[in-house]
C-alpha cells in the first residue's frame, strides 16, 4: 500500500516557484541593462575623408569666382536707319582695320532723304548770294543818294555864303539872302538823316545776312547729317582688331538701332569675374587678384566693381597687369582669385564644408581612431581656410569633409 508523502511535493513546487521569480528577475536585470546601453559608434574609412590640422601664423583671405575674358576695347556696330542687308563683305574671325566694309546695306528712302538736303542746301547757297547781292545794290543806291544831297548841300551852301556877302554890300536883296540860306539848312537837314538811314541800313543789312547764313548752317547740318546716315549704309569696322561676330543674314530688314556686327581688339583684353554677393561685400577697387587661364596664371587688380546683383552674383572687372598667355581670345572661361587682405597669426584650419563666416557650428575633432563632435565658433573665413576663435586649439586635428551624414551622432570611429 503506497503513502502518499505531502511535505516533499509541497518542497517541490516551492522551489520551482522561487526559480522562476529568480529567472524572471534576472531576464528584467539584463533588459534593463541592455536598453540602457549606447548604440555603437558609426565606422567612417579614414580615405573617405579629409582631416586638417589648426595652425597659428598668417592667413590670406581670398574670395573666389569664375568668369571670362573680355575686350577692353569693342566696337558694337548697329545700324543708323531701317534698311536692308545686300551683302555680307567680312565674316567673323577676320582681321579687320578700321575702314574695313563689313556689311553693305540699302536703303532707297535714305538715298533720297539725301538728294533733298542736297538740294535744299545748294538752294540755301544761292538765296544767300542773292541776298548779298540785292542788299549790296540797295546800299550802293542808297550811298549815291546821300552823294548827291551832300554835292548839292556843299552847292547851296557856297551859294548861301556868297549871298551873304553881296546882301551885305547891298547887291542883293535880303530875301534873296534868305531863301539862300534856308536852302543850304534844308539840304543840310536831309543829308543828316540821309546819313543817319545808312547807319540804320547798315545795321540790318547785318542781321538779314546773319539770319539767313544760320538758316544756311541748319541747312548744312542736316545735309551732314543725311550724308552720314547714306555713308553708313556701307557699314564699316571702326577699330583695328577682329570682326568677333555678325548678327544678321542677306536679305534681312534690319531696324535703326538694331546691333549688326561688333569688332573687338583681342590684344587687350580684361578679366570679368563673377563673385558670389556674400563674399563681394569684402572686394575693393585696387585689390590684386590672379587670373588662371588654364594655360597659365595672369596678375591683375580689381578696377569695377558692378554696383548691382545679379542671380546672387556681383560682376568684378579686373585689369591684367602680366601678359596674357599663347590662346588666350575673348570669352575664354577662367577662374579667377581676389586677395582681400593678410592676416598676422591666427588659429586658422582648412575650411570645412558647411562653416560660415562669423558663426558657430561644429566639427569633429580626431582623438586617435575616434573622432569627437565639437563646438567652434568661426571668424573670418578665404576660399580654402576659416578663423577658429573659439573651440579648437594649436595642433588639433579635425575633419573638414561633409560629415553631415552623422549629424545625429556626436563620434564615429575611423577605420584604417
Amino acid at each position: 500500500m503506497d503513502i502518499v508523502r505531502t511535505d516533499r511535493s509541497r518542497e517541490r513546487n516551492r522551489r520551482r516557484i522561487v526559480l522562476a521569480i529568480g529567472a524572471a528577475a534576472v531576464i528584467a536585470v539584463l533588459t534593463l541593462g541592455l536598453t540602457r546601453l549606447k548604440p555603437a559608434a558609426p565606422v567612417v574609412d579614414r580615405s573617405s575623408i579629409v582631416i586638417d590640422t589648426v595652425k597659428r601664423g598668417p592667413m590670406v583671405r581670398e574670395v573666389r569666382g569664375t568668369g571670362t575674358l573680355v575686350p577692353v576695347d569693342a566696337n558694337w556696330i548697329a545700324a543708323s536707319t531701317d534698311a536692308r542687308v545686300v551683302r555680307i563683305v567680312t565674316r567673323p574671325g577676320t582681321a579687320v582695320h578700321r575702314d574695313t566694309v563689313i556689311l553693305e546695306l540699302a536703303d532707297p528712302a535714305q538715298v533720297q532723304r539725301t538728294l533733298d538736303a542736297r538740294f535744299r542746301l545748294a538752294e540755301g547757297e544761292a538765296d544767300l548770294v542773292s541776298l548779298r547781292n540785292r542788299l549790296r545794290s540797295e546800299e550802293l543806291n542808297e550811298r549815291a543818294a546821300a552823294a548827291r544831297l551832300k554835292a548839292e548841300y556843299e552847292q547851296t551852301r557856297l551859294r548861301a555864303t556868297a549871298d551873304e556877302k553881296l546882301a551885305t554890300q547891298g547887291v542883293l536883296p535880303d530875301l534873296t539872302r534868305q531863301l539862300s540860306r534856308n536852302a543850304a539848312d534844308e539840304l543840310q537837314n536831309r543829308y543828316a538823316l540821309e546819313s543817319e538811314r545808312l547807319s540804320v541800313d547798315a545795321v540790318s543789312i547785318q542781321s538779314q545776312l546773319t539770319a539767313q547764313r544760320a538758316k544756311l548752317e541748319q541747312l548744312r547740318a542736316q545735309s551732314r547729317l543725311e550724308e552720314q546716315q547714306l555713308a553708313s549704309l556701307t557699314v564699316r569696322a571702326g577699330i583695328d582688331g577682329v570682326l568677333q561676330q555678325v548678327n544678321v543674314e542677306v536679305g534681312q530688314r534690319v531696324a535703326a538701332g538694331t546691333v549688326l556686327a561688333k569688332a573687338v581688339e583681342p590684344a587687350r583684353l580684361m578679366a570679368q569675374l563673377r563673385i558670389p554677393d556674400i563674399q563681394a561685400r569684402d572686394v575693393t577697387l585696387g585689390q590684386a587678384a590672379a587670373i588662371d587661364t588654364r594655360n597659365g596664371v595672369v596678375k591683375g587688380h580689381v578696377m569695377r566693381i558692378d554696383p548691382a546683383s545679379q542671380n546672387a552674383t556681383v560682376t568684378v572687372d579686373v585689369a591684367l597687369d602680366d601678359p596674357l598667355p599663347r590662346g588666350a581670345r575673348p570669352d575664354l572661361a577662367i577662374d579667377g582669385t581676389i586677395e582681400l587682405e593678410r592676416l598676422g597669426s591666427v588659429l586658422h584650419v582648412g575650411r570645412p564644408v558647411r562653416a560660415q563666416e562669423h558663426a558657430t557650428g561644429s566639427v569633429f575633432r580626431v582623438d586617435g581612431r575616434a573622432a569627437v563632435r565639437v563646438p567652434v565658433k568661426f571668424g573670418r573665413t578665404s576660399v580654402t581656410s576659416i578663423e577658429i576663435v573659439e573651440g579648437l586649439r594649436e595642433g588639433d586635428q579635425v575633419i573638414t569633409t561633409d560629415m553631415s551624414a552623422w549629424d545625429e551622432v556626436d563620434r564615429v570611429q575611423i577605420n584604417d
